[in-house]
């Protein structure tokens, strides 16, 4: 059965076709980080799934380069600048590779006009967007018509944790990357809960990074503070969180077999996808390693490991 990989960074910085290449990628004017050339290359990136088994990668754009910082009308061409990067790559490589898009969600409007062409003209399944737009929560009204579109257009949506909160607060240690993006995960969850958007659009398929951050572990806590607040947390939504347990999808990169066995138990194993956050250090090394050698049963590992992810992409009856 085929090895999906769930979500990969990709992005082009320089055009770098040979092994052994890296890149600066920056934030600003801030170096943000190097980055291999399997970040940017097919080539080095099809190099690494021979040698880790892995049959099909879905590309998306890494999160910094999402640019909800800039002008509307910069972070649209710099949107499609992308876009084409990876649609190119997937004409190419059909086989190996499938591509979701990336939108500037800072105008709306930009958005959705660049979402319709991910989807009709480069023949995308999805995008994937940040936790939160400049801060704002992806539960505001605002952000609303952009997700009709996207149930209407049957286009899938990724949601990974982005300039988290409570980050400058925490760099020692490398806390934003440990403690700040599960949270910052389960705030883009329980914002569009408590926001109605799963409640106002119940075909829109939602996958989140991650393993679903701190939100599997804390359903208890927020179920309950649910129960005992409403005047405070049910003011958009009275439907109870737990309903939306199975309605939205998260992906399994959580390097511990409980914690795999426990969202398999919460979530349901249908709504798990393999994700490895390659090529990255927190990444799953071996993609699907966890998953393989765990306890599961192999008709759930199957539906981990590769057909959780068509089913979110829309993929499975094509």
């Amino acid at each position: 059965m085929p090895n999906w990989v769930q979500r990969f960074g990709y992005g082009e910085f320089i055009h770098l076709e040979h092994r052994n290449c890296k890149a600066c990628m920056m934030k600003g004017e801030q170096l943000f980080r190097e980055v291999e050339d399997n970040c940017f290359s097919a080539a080095a990136r099809l190099q690494d799934m021979e040698a880790t088994e892995v049959d099909m990668q879905v590309l998306s754009t890494i999160p910094v380069l999402f640019n909800y910082w800039a002008k509307p009308a910069d972070g649209l061409e710099t949107s499609r600048f992308f876009n084409d990067h990876i649609c190119e790559t997937v004409v190419k490589h059909p086989k190996k590779f499938v591509g979701i898009g990336t939108v500037p969600l800072q105008s709306v409007d930009a958005a959705i006009r660049e979402m319709e062409r991910c989807v009709t003209e480069l023949k995308m399944p999805g995008l994937e967007i940040g936790s939160n737009i400049n801060g704002m929560n992806l539960g505001d009204p605002t952000l609303f018509p952009f997700y009709k579109r996207a149930e209407e257009l049957n286009c899938a949506l990724f949601v990974h944790p982005w300039e988290m909160m409570g980050e400058q607060q925490m760099q020692k240690y490398w806390l934003p990357w440990l403690v700040g993006m599960p949270a910052e995960t389960s705030r883009a969850i329980c914002s569009m809960i408590f926001g109605g958007v799963l409640e106002q659009f119940p075909a829109l398929r939602i996958a989140f990074a991650h393993g679903g951050g701190s939100f599997p572990i804390t359903i208890g806590r927020i179920q309950h503070g649910f129960d005992v607040r409403p005047d405070l947390v049910a003011v958009d939504n009275a439907i109870s969180p737990t309903q939306y347990l199975g309605k939205f999808w998260i992906d399994s990169l959580v390097h511990d077999t409980k914690a795999l066995q426990y969202i398999v138990e919460v979530m349901g194993e249908d709504r798990i996808c393999l994700g490895s956050d390659y090529p990255f250090p927190l990444g799953e090394h071996r993609p699907g390693e966890l998953i393989s050698k765990s306890d599961l049963p192999s008709t759930t590992k199957d539906k981990l490991l590769h057909q959780n992810a068509l089913d979110w992409l829309g993929l499975s009856t094509q």
